[in-house]
């Protein structure tokens, strides 16, 4: 029997029950304590929810560049006027440290303010070509987009794909993951009221196997962009095949941060957790090998370890929270589980990996973990663990710091430390991933291009690179003989 809906599906620019009448309930992680019960959509519902995005498509996708652009800075202000309620939905669904929701709403406003402003700059050429007459190409629209977003950033990673999907002019129907599906929810209603059609942008939250499965497998849809793990990002390109959708995937990631000796140690011990242990580690982009030249990796190890064991685990709603409960009690089990076949493959826990226990008994804390005397070869090193560790593994020369950082499937992101420019320079080009930060734990940035090598995903997010996988490119010849 369904219980009382108090978040409905949003389809057609309504908010309702699912067709089959079906709910779920949502947690907040930081109490394991019910937080919202939401319709589960079906195969029905997404159906619904296509027929309207290509309802919507007709509207959206005629209008000029420059009038969905307005549209898109409407939609970016009414979002900066809620950044606190949507901040507040972040911190309480998915147990993200308030001041970190924040900085991320901050990042989602930008991103929508670029493609606003970005859409009527994107555009096709004039081509030189033997024959008389003008060969041109043209941007255009793919339709209905299908987005399939995970619960980590929930609100940033589906932002990151729905602005450019609509500023392009398509239009989109959003399956959210069941775990956090509350923030994009308002975030759909506030696009609605900006003057998106109805339709432009809908909201089905349900199972992946179902609604994922039905969303890619419709054929009205043009393309389908996916961010989560490598294992269903490899179905979901399998079945996208069988209609030849264009398919974007932003998948795994095992991701290394390389310290040489000539590093400011003091600054890598100092900054460098938090590219692993931000939002609990649960982060595809998490630099969770730490890969340090052998002649300072004591000194280094101890600095690290002090700042680790210094972070500040706590309620998600307190200021000074540096960082929050796991997801679910399912997820911290998992990473439980990779903790002890850590020490059981030979590695040795510096400090933390323990739960806090106290005030955050009820949740589902885990305190960030540092483990030593790992190889590459062992299970914590290879695999995504999705979780508050980081795995410390020693080299001796450049070579081989560049063959461990990329003996790995996976190439999303990673970290460089090193004061030698030319080292800086032969690394990077030599590290096999799509995002690098030198000196620093930031890479990401609304202007540039997100996305990895090898098994960590295909296509961009982001920059002027979103649209090109938002849009197909036609090529027309008008003769004049």
């Amino acid at each position: 029997m369904s219980t009382t809906v108090t978040e409905g599906l949003l389809i057609a620019g309504e908010r309702g029950e699912a067709a089959e009448g079906r709910s779920f309930e949502v947690l907040n992680p930081a109490t394991g304590t019910h937080l919202a019960t939401v319709a589960e959509a079906g195969v029905e519902d997404v159906n619904r929810a296509v027929a309207a995005a290509v309802t919507a498509y007709q509207q959206w996708g005629a209008l000029s560049p420059v009038t969905r652009g307005r549209t898109m800075h409407r939609f970016a202000n009414l979002v900066e006027e809620h950044a606190e309620q949507l901040a507040l939905l972040e911190c309480r669904n998915v147990g993200m440290p308030i001041s970190d929701a924040r900085g991320q709403l901050s990042m989602i406003i930008d991103v929508i303010r670029y493609y606003a402003g970005a859409v009527d700059k994107f555009f096709g050429n004039t081509v030189p070509v033997e024959r008389e007459g003008v060969a041109m190409t043209f941007r255009e629209p793919i339709g209905v987009v299908g987005l399939i977003t995970p619960w980590n950033f929930p609100l940033n990673i589906a932002n990151w794909k729905i602005a450019p999907a609509l500023a392009a002019g398509n239009t989109v129907v959003l399956k959210p993951a069941s775990l956090t599906p509350l923030s994009v929810l308002r975030y759909a209603e506030l696009a609605a009221e900006a003057g998106l059609p109805a339709g432009a942008l809908n909201v089905v939250p349900g199972p992946g196997g179902t609604v994922g499965g039905a969303l890619v497998a419709h054929p009205d849809v043009g393309k389908i962009g996916f961010t989560g793990s490598t294992e269903v990002g490899a179905g979901i390109a399998r079945a996208a095949a069988a209609t030849i959708k264009r398919v974007t995937l932003e998948l795994g990631g095992k991701s290394a941060c390389v310290v040489f000796e000539d590093a400011d140690i003091e600054k890598v011990g100092a900054l460098a957790p938090f590219a692993v242990f931000e939002n609990c580690g649960q982060d595809c982009c998490a630099r969770s090998r730490l890969i340090v030249q052998r002649s300072v990796k004591d000194e280094l190890v101890e600095r690290y370890a002090a700042t680790t064991a210094a972070i500040r685990v706590g309620m998600p709603e307190l200021p000074e929270t540096q960082v929050g409960p796991m997801i679910s009690a399912g997820q911290r089990d998992t990473v439980e589980g990779y903790i002890a076949t850590g020490l059981a493959e030979g590695a040795r826990i510096v400090t933390g990996g323990d739960r806090p226990g106290g005030d955050l008994e009820s949740g589902f804390f885990l305190r960030p973990a540092v483990l030593e005397d790992v190889t590459n070869q062992m299970t914590v090193a290879r695999e995504e663990i999705f979780g508050p560790v980081v795995s410390v593994i020693p080299f001796d020369t450049e070579e081989q710091a560049i063959a461990i950082a990329n003996d790995t499937p996976y190439g999303l992101s990673g970290s460089l430390w090193t004061r030698d420019g030319a080292r800086q320079l032969r690394v990077a080009r030599a590290m096999r991933t799509g995002v690098l930060g030198v000196n620093t734990n930031s890479s990401v940035f609304v202007q540039m291009p997100f996305g990895g090598y090898k098994q960590s995903g295909v296509g961009k997010e982001l920059g002027m690179h979103a649209l090109e996988h938002n849009t197909e490119l036609k090529s027309v010849f008008i003769s004049t003989e």
